[in-house]
Parts: structure tokens; sequence; C-alpha cells
């Protein structure tokens, strides 16, 4: 099971990272995207953080459980809440993205409560 929450975390960890990444570019389709789900360019940095702070936390957990699991119960919100706002203006297909990985955030609390 173990080898399980590593793959699971690996792949959140790199998805945020290049999701990060991607907002700290700014990007046209980044901030069209931003603008039309109604988060302000202020906010860009809060995002990237928790994005980096979360990668950081699901890895973590990976030696110290108890981190983990509250990194994937942070990821989890933040992922509801970008489905939330996608759902909010009509985007079902940005959507999508979003609830996958609300539930890879998921996963991996599962995951590791098991292992602990």
């Amino acid at each position: 099971m173990f080898v399980s929450l590593t793959v699971v975390t690996v792949f959140m960890a790199v998805l945020l990272l290049v999701s990060a990444g991607a907002k700290s570019l700014r990007t046209r389709h980044i901030t069209e995207q931003m603008s039309t789900l109604g988060v302000p360019q202020s906010m860009m940095v809060v995002l990237i953080g928790a994005q980096v702070a979360g990668a950081a936390g699901v890895i973590a957990g990976l030696w110290w459980g108890p981190v983990g699991i509250s990194a994937a119960i942070g990821l989890t919100l933040y992922f509801a809440g970008a489905v939330a706002f996608h759902l909010r203006v009509g985007d079902r297909k940005g959507a999508l993205p979003a609830v996958v990985l609300t539930m890879a955030s998921v996963a991996v609390i599962v995951l590791r409560a098991a292992t602990l």
C-alpha cells in the first residue's frame, strides 16, 4: 500500500509544482482563466504558495504521516474550492482537472491513514 501512496503523492506533487510554475509565469491562458473565474490577480501569490506548500507537505508526509494527511486535507479543500469556482461560472470542462485532483487528494488521505 505504501507504493500506491508514493505514486499518488509524487503525481500530486509534480502536478502542483507544474501548476504553481504556470501561475507564476502568468501566461495569457492562466491570466484569462483566473479572470473568468473571478480570481483577482492579487490572489495568485496565495494560490502559488498553497500549491507549493501542499506539494512539500504531501512529500514530507511520506516520512511523517500526520503532516501528509494534514497537507492532503488542505489540498482537498483547495481543489474542492477550484471545482466550485469553475462550476459557478459554468466551466464544466475546466472543473474536470480540479475534480480529478480533489479525488487524488482524498486518495492521499486514505492511503496515508492506511499506512500509519
